[in-house]
């Protein structure tokens, strides 16, 4: 087996590990899917194009630092800051739109009261669609999306530095695109799994707190970034 070959395979492999180990990749869509009723085929839409998002930064970085001849420790520097950035940024993000779910709760107990109150209780339709306003304000969604633009592949880094040691370009190639796809297939599955799986369990208060929870979870996968560095 050759020695390309056999890299791209540990690509693969530390592209499945790191994307399972970071809870980032995947939780966050779980949680907003949950919250907004979006359907299986759009979490995994928007999974993927944040996926796409999220690895082409990493790559370009290693391609052109492979064809410049940069060093190991520059490229590892400016992934360390990407990722610093992108953290933080997740952790603020979860902060706001926690806080935004817990007033979106209390709005909803005061119009749940004021219907039993008067009889009746409708819910505001944005479309004929059947979703509500909420669900379909993207603004939630495109800051997620630049945070995954900004989040580094640091395991990608070092794989790249091997074909670019002995100037196999090809080879660079390979191990990206190895590790890209098999980065965003991981992210995918794990979604469509858990999205699959809480579709078991009933949570009858969800549709009022959802909002609160998915920003909670956010949150916290910030928070484990930002902390804990996962």
């Amino acid at each position: 087996m050759s020695e390309i070959i056999l890299l791209s395979l540990t690509a693969g492999t530390v592209a499945m590990v790191h994307t399972l180990l970071g809870p980032d990749h995947y939780l966050p869509f779980v949680a907003m899917a949950k919250s907004r009723g979006w359907s299986l085929a759009r979490t995994l839409r928007m999974t993927l194009l944040c996926g796409c998002g999220h690895i082409i930064g990493s790559v370009m970085l290693g391609i052109i630092g492979v064809a410049i001849g940069s060093q190991l420790a520059s490229l590892t520097w400016i992934e360390s800051v990407r990722g610093d950035i992108a953290a933080w940024a997740l952790l603020a993000l979860g902060l706001v739109y926690f806080a935004w779910g817990l007033r979106h709760a209390y709005h909803d107990k005061g119009d749940i009261e004021h219907g039993v109150l008067h009889g009746h209780h409708h819910r505001k339709k944005d479309g004929d669609h059947g979703e509500t306003a909420v669900q379909r304000t993207p603004q939630a969604y495109w800051a997620l999306f630049i945070v995954f633009v900004l989040g580094p592949c640091e395991p990608l880094i070092p794989l790249l530095m091997y074909p670019a040691a002995i100037g196999n370009i090809w080879g660079a190639v390979l191990v990206s695109c190895v590790f890209a796809v098999v980065t965003v297939v991981t992210m995918v599955a794990a979604v469509m799994i858990s999205v699959w799986g809480l579709s078991f369990i009933k949570m009858p208060n969800f549709e009022r707190f959802g909002h609160a929870l998915a920003g909670s979870t956010i949150l916290m996968c910030g928070a484990s970034m930002v902390f804990l560095g996962l």
